[in-house]
């Protein structure tokens, strides 16, 4: 059963009773990411992650990592596009601990000078290792060219030269700005205390803080070409297509469809890109949901000088797909493939905290697994087919990473920024 309650200053609990387990799973989920920043501030949401683990007023940086250590807990953090979570898996028995650790980490840190200036550094080489693996960085380059003109485009992690010039006032102001109790959730899952909802009111009921939300724009699709020059061992690329936000009543048909397209081992394009030419061998397709908008994006990297079989071959399946539809029996498998892995991940209490806390602050709604595994059962192939016809048939961005730098013929004519 899902525990859902909502406190006076606007914080959002939501918990999950297993008391078969020994363990629990909590986590703070705050409703801000790069898409809420502006340009000269992008990367200040991930900053901001890193500096709430560098001392509070009563602990060091060292010092929080020991005190998950000495009980045997696991604690971290990320950032993404719309969320920001700090979270910690424990043994039951310590939850009391690991609650008041992160109260510490998220009421009490102080954002010491000279921890930004040392975390400024590491967060520089973060920035730079994912420059120096292109088969990363060309998905940052591909929301970047697809999602042009809004903040979705925007890499998490920043830019070093805003992450060189973020200031303590900075990171304060930004605190106050988004960590307010209105944008905050609290999702907790496993072998609950029995007073664990006590614990956490007496803990975050002193949160203070207007709501001052405010909706950004709409990001639209932008069917544009990115090409980054660079020295590598293959060419990566990403074609990317507008697909379907998080709240649509068809994210699920998409979701078939990826299984069906690019999914796993048994997919059209690894069947038909690797297996059957030899082309990649990574190649695959997934689909990113946000609030307002969705990328559905298909990867691959070859050689130097495949890149125009792999991006024909790439359009044919498309249009095949698109086209044609899928078949009775891939629709089965896949319905079977998202059965199984929703029913194992839910073996994990950090799964389902996590599965909380991303419905509560992007739906505000949790349907149960049987209630989603039906819905599932009754989509139709039409319904699918449908999807991918309109999905599929729709204009294409790209972002390309090679040496030469060299456009595929079917992209040329395309807009490149």
């Amino acid at each position: 059963m899902i525990i859902r309650e909502t406190l006076a200053n606007g914080i959002r609990i939501v918990a999950e009773s297993i008391p078969h387990v020994r363990s629990v799973a909590l986590g703070i989920w705050i409703g801000v990411g790069s898409e809420n920043e502006p340009k000269e501030q992008n990367g200040i949401s991930h900053f901001m992650e890193h500096m709430m683990f560098k001392g509070t007023k009563k602990r060091t940086a060292r010092q929080i990592a020991e005190a998950f250590d000495e009980i045997g807990g696991h604690v971290n953090a990320f950032t993404s596009k719309e969320i920001t979570c700090y979270y910690a898996k424990t043994l039951d028995q310590h939850f009391p601990v690991a609650l008041e650790i992160l109260e510490d980490m998220f009421f009490e840190s102080n954002f010491a000078e000279e921890e930004i200036e040392k975390e400024k550094k590491v967060v520089i080489e973060e920035i730079r290792m994912v420059e120096d693996t292109p088969d990363d960085l060309v998905h940052d380059l591909l929301s970047e060219v697809s999602l042009r003109n809004h903040p979705l485009s925007y890499p998490v992690i920043g830019t070093v030269e805003n992450v060189q010039s973020f200031t303590r006032t900075d990171l304060i102001r930004y605190k106050e700005d988004f960590y307010r109790p209105q944008n905050v959730v609290i999702s907790i899952a496993g072998n609950l205390p029995s007073d664990f909802l006590e614990q956490i009111k007496a803990v975050f009921s002193k949160h203070k803080g207007e709501d001052n939300s405010s909706k950004s724009k709409k990001p639209l699709f932008t069917p544009y070409v990115k090409i980054k020059q660079k020295a590598t061992e293959q060419t990566h690329m990403c074609i990317g297509l507008s697909g379907l936000s998080v709240a649509d009543e068809r994210i699920y048909h998409l979701v078939l469809l990826n299984n069906v397209l690019g999914g796993n081992m048994s997919s059209r394009l690894f069947q038909e890109v690797r297996e059957e030419r030899g082309l990649a061998y990574s190649v695959y397709s997934y689909h990113s949901a946000h609030r307002e908008a969705g990328l559905f994006a298909i990867y691959a990297g070859t050689k130097h000088g495949q890149e125009e079989e792999v991006c024909k071959l790439i359009r044919e399946i498309l249009y095949q797909v698109s086209e044609n539809g899928i078949l009775p029996s891939e629709l089965a498998k896949a319905k079977e493939q998202l059965k199984a892995s929703m029913m194992l991940g839910l073996e994990s209490t950090n799964n389902r905290m996590s599965r909380l806390g991303r419905n509560e602050l992007l739906l505000n709604k949790h349907l149960s697994l049987d209630e989603v595994i039906q819905n599932v059962e009754k989509i139709s192939l039409a319904d699918v087919n449908q999807v991918a016809q309109e999905i599929f048939s729709s204009p294409m961005s790209l972002a390309l990473i090679s040496p030469t730098g060299e456009v595929p013929t079917s992209f040329r004519g395309q807009s490149i920024v």
